[in-house]
């Protein structure tokens, strides 16, 4: 089995493929806690079990991480709990497939580039990527598979808490699809300038770089967290796609494995 790492700014993803490719589960923790590999051990190993899932069955792995301390913690746990000599998205011995167009490919996200290689080769091409993370990322591949570059915009949970920060009497909220536009209180009023601000947000670059490209009909697949949330309300939005990251982690694994 395949054990897939992404770690992001908020959170590392840990998941599991079977030899045919199912994925058998998937888990959360928080990024910013800066474990050891044996504390990543420690939290995994049991959570492993509870599914039914023997460490002892993990024979290949893979990491893809855009905060360089988790590397050391990360490749020791594949290393010292599993066995396993992981592959790392980045590393000059991990061939992605991929054509990466931009100046410096090496300031280039490995979620990015991973999402690259997913959305490529499960909706063809051209296409834009929105994913919901720390930021709120836009990825354009073309018909290719080719990855053109991007546009990098503040993530809305961060938006969120610059806004309580910086302001005395506003409160720290969630976000949420408000009932209006227009707020009859602080809280609605928030939800309605971070939602609906978004929704332009979104619908306005990705107007411009179909424009760029000179492509209309490109199409733009979501993912993380809160795509869910948005994908009714932002018209440009045609799939969804909550797994894109770890599919891309596996189909990167097997195409330099088989």
């Amino acid at each position: 089995m395949l054990l897939a790492i992404d770690s992001g700014n908020t959170n590392i993803v840990f998941a599991v493929f079977g030899d045919d490719g199912e994925l058998k589960g998937t888990w959360r923790a928080n990024s910013k806690l800066e474990r050891t590999k044996d504390e990543h051990a420690v939290w995994l190993r049991p959570l492993l079990e509870m599914n039914d899932i023997d460490p002892a069955a993990i024979t290949h792995g893979i990491l893809a991480t855009v905060v360089p301390s988790n590397r050391f913690p990360l490749t020791g746990l594949f290393r010292d709990y599993f066995g396993v000599d992981p592959l790392v998205v980045g590393d000059a011995n991990v061939n992605l497939g991929i054509k990466v167009l931009v100046e410096r490919p090496e300031q280039v996200g490995a979620d990015r580039l991973v999402n690259t290689v997913a959305a490529h080769a499960k909706y063809g091409g051209p296409l834009v990527i929105v994913d919901f993370g720390t930021a709120t990322t836009f990825d354009v591949i073309d018909g290719q598979g080719s990855y053109m570059g991007g546009v990098i915009s503040p993530g809305i949970n961060l938006s969120l808490e610059a806004l309580h920060r910086a302001a005395a009497k506003l409160p720290l909220i969630s976000v949420e699809k408000p009932d209006k536009v227009i707020g009859l209180d602080t809280t609605t009023a928030m939800q309605s300038g971070i939602f609906w601000g978004y929704v332009g947000l979104i619908e306005g670059i990705v107007s411009r770089i179909r424009h760029e490209m000179g492509d209309r009909d490109a199409k733009v697949i979501a993912t993380g967290g809160l795509a869910p949330l948005f994908a009714g309300s932002a018209s440009v939005i045609d799939e969804v796609d909550g797994n894109l990251t770890l599919d891309g982690l596996y189909m990167i694994h097997r195409n330099n494995t088989a």
